[in-house]
C-alpha cells in the first residue's frame, strides 16, 4: 500500500499565514468586529413580521479583500392600531347595534390608506360574523392585494333612555316565548 498525505490549515493561524502575538479584546485577532452603519433599502410589499430579507453585497467586507459578503434583515412590522393582519388579508373588528344585525344596514369600514368602503349586513346576521371585502388587503409580492376580513361586533349600550327601553320591553313581550336555554338545560340533565 503507497503511502498518503492529508493537508490541513496551521492551528494556530487557521490558513492565514499570520499570527497575532498579542490579539485584542474586540476581534481576538481576526482583524474583524461587529459594528453599526446605517443602511437605506426599499422593503419589498407582503413582507411578513419575522421574514427575512437577503441584501446582497450590504454585509461585511470579504477577508483578504474578497468582496463584500450579503446581509441578513430580520423583519418587524409594527403593529396598526386599527387593522390586524392574517398572511395577505388585513383584519378589522367593527362595532355594530342590534338592529343593525337584526334587520341588515349598510356600514362605512375603514380601508387602510384608501376611501372607506359600503359593506352589507344582511337581515340575520349573527355577532362575530366575518365579512369579506376583495382587494382591499395587505399588497402582495406581485402586486395584487389580499382581502379585509370584516368581523362585526356587537356593542350593548350600558344605559338606554325611557324611549329604547320601552321598545325593547316590546321585544321582549312579542318574544315567541320559546326558551333558547330548553334545550341545553335538557342535554345538561341527562349527560
Amino acid at each position: 500500500m503507497g503511502g498518503f498525505s492529508l493537508a490541513e490549515p496551521c492551528h494556530e493561524c487557521r490558513g492565514r499565514g499570520l499570527v497575532v502575538d498579542d490579539p485584542c479584546t474586540t476581534c481576538h485577532g481576526s482583524g474583524r468586529a461587529a459594528s453599526t452603519r446605517t443602511i437605506q433599502s426599499r422593503i419589498p410589499a407582503g413582507v411578513a413580521d419575522g421574514q427575512k430579507i437577503k441584501l446582497k453585497g450590504k454585509g461585511a467586507p470579504g477577508e483578504n479583500g474578497g468582496p463584500a459578503g450579503d446581509l441578513f434583515v430580520n423583519i418587524k412590522v409594527s403593529p396598526h392600531k386599527v387593522f390586524g393582519r392574517d398572511g395577505d388579508n388585513l383584519t378589522i373588528t367593527v362595532p355594530v347595534t342590534y338592529p343593525e344585525l337584526a334587520l341588515g344596514a349598510n356600514i362605512a369600514v375603514p380601508t387602510h390608506k384608501g376611501p372607506s368602503v359600503t359593506l352589507k349586513v344582511t337581515p340575520g346576521t349573527r355577532n362575530g360574523a366575518k365579512l369579506r371585502v376583495r382587494g382591499k388587503g395587505a399588497t402582495r409580492r406581485d402586486g395584487t392585494k389580499g382581502d379585509l376580513i370584516v368581523t362585526v361586533d356587537l356593542r350593548v349600550p350600558a344605559e338606554f333612555d325611557d324611549t329604547a327601553r320601552e321598545a325593547l320591553e316590546q321585544l321582549r313581550k312579542t318574544d315567541s316565548g320559546d326558551d333558547l336555554r330548553n334545550d341545553l338545560l335538557q342535554q345538561a340533565r341527562e349527560g
